[in-house]
């Protein structure tokens, strides 16, 4: 059998194309694999107990089957979070061969290289910057900020940043994390039993370094002590020439959980978006796919695909493979618009959300802006509390379509009348005001 990155590594592109992009980053890439014991558990760990909990409820059987489509087995998936892991590796003798292997492997994908990277009219201002960086880092463009939608190419950037300098400049220090999973160390290290000795660990693990990485900037906590300790990192990596790259999906103004003194940091480098790309680029984005992929397609399919996926790059390369995955059931070596007409004129299928409850959603919100639930569907008026009410409002109304009455119930029996206020309100307010839009939008991707 494959090693277990390997056979990972092939998990991972199948979830990609059968999880929202959201979920896929905040949840799933993050999983760290550990083992294959020889009862046939596939042991995988988490980065928090919030996000094993969420791989429990939502993408198990998810894993469970892109895992049998690799291998040809049916595996037990075993979700652990971190200290479970220290638990586990006390008690397993997990091989010390592939761990020592895992550990000096580079930890970015080989396949996003700035070889790799289609550049168009819509990314080469942004693609010169991260080469230059890639190139001369802590000397150029620090901190470097990107910023841009979904699929777009941000973390493709990140990993060929990563690649270049562990290719070129092996002697650097280089880490990526996401957002949550800095936060994630840090608190981890506060609740720690020697919360002294593990905060200095922190510390060290992040700021000795010669280039950090941190995607998805914009899920930075509300909490003081995170962003105060994200803030003194920063800081203390720029004041030594060390080089700083943020990915976001909206410029550091923008960021509504965003404390004045960090963005005002973010904004003191190069700050750059990323667009859609225009119909050229997608063409080329398409052919570029089917040459590392070796997807065999008709010219008349690569452009009639990217007439169609006009926002995204990921969905523009999922229905590549779409087309080509159903070429072959049909058993042709060369897709043709025959495949290609058929997989766009499917009905797309309803997203299922049985798992998606009042409770969830108000709990959901009650994490985002820091506050009580009791406070929240109580009386309280500040507009501290007034604001996030109103989205839980909304939200609810949106996601579950229950009767006003019954939400009403739920915030402590207010008058229907009143629930219909809150929910037109933000409605209203999604149509013009961009903080609003971003506020909602953070929630639902945690949803």
């Amino acid at each position: 059998m494959q090693d277990i990155e390997t056979i990972w590594k092939q998990i991972l592109e199948k979830l990609e194309l059968r999880i929202s992009s959201v979920s896929f980053m905040l949840w799933i890439k993050t999983i760290k694999p550990l083992e294959i014991d020889e009862n046939g558990n596939f042991i995988l760990v988490a980065q928090s107990v919030t996000a094993k909990n969420q791989i429990l409820r939502n993408f198990l059987d998810k894993i469970d089957d892109c895992a049998n489509e690799v291998t040809g087995k049916s595996f037990k998936i075993t979700i652990l979070d971190q200290n479970e892991e220290v638990e586990y590796l006390k008690n397993n003798k997990v091989d010390e061969k592939n761990t020592s292997k895992n550990e000096e492997k580079s930890p970015f994908k080989e396949k996003f290289t700035f070889d790799n990277f289609v550049v168009g009219k819509s990314n080469q201002f942004v693609y010169a910057a991260a080469r230059t960086v890639a190139e001369h880092p802590g000397k150029r463009y620090n901190p470097l900020f990107i910023y841009g939608g979904v699929g777009l190419g941000k973390t493709h950037l990140l990993h060929a940043i990563g690649n270049y300098i562990h290719e070129f400049s092996p002697n650097l220090k280089i880490m990526y994390v996401t957002c949550e999973q800095f936060t994630n160390d840090y608190i981890a290290s506060l609740y720690s039993p020697t919360k002294n000795k593990s905060i200095m660990e922190f510390r060290g693990k992040y700021r000795n370094l010669d280039v950090l990485m941190v995607d998805d900037i914009q899920f930075i906590s509300r909490g003081k002590e995170t962003q105060e300790e994200f803030f003194h990192t920063f800081n203390e990596l720029i004041m030594n020439n060390k080089q700083i790259i943020i990915c976001s999906d909206r410029p550091p103004k923008d960021i509504e959980t965003l404390e004045d003194r960090l963005r005002s940091r973010f904004s003191s480098g190069l700050i750059h978006d990323i667009q859609a790309p225009d119909i050229e680029t997608r063409i080329a984005i398409l052919h570029k796919k089917s040459q590392l992929e070796k997807y065999y397609a008709e010219d008349e399919v690569i452009n009639y695909i990217a007439e169609r996926v006009d926002t995204n790059i990921r969905e523009l390369e999922g229905k590549l493979s779409e087309v080509y995955f159903l070429a072959t059931l049909n058993g042709k070596k060369v897709a043709t618009m025959e495949e290609a007409k058929e997989v766009f004129t499917k009905e797309p299928k309803e997203e299922i959300k049985n798992d998606l409850n009042p409770d969830k959603i108000i709990s959901t919100v009650c994490d985002y802006f820091n506050i009580g639930y009791q406070d929240i569907i109580g009386k309280k008026k500040n507009k501290e509390v007034v604001e996030p009410r109103m989205i839980a409002i909304y939200l609810i109304s949106e996601l579950l379509n229950l009767p006003l009455v019954n939400i009403g119930k739920i915030f402590g029996g207010r008058d229907h009348t009143t629930i219909m206020h809150s929910r037109d309100k933000i409605t209203d307010e999604l149509k013009t005001n961009k903080k609003i839009q971003n506020l909602v939008s953070d929630i639902k991707g945690m949803l």
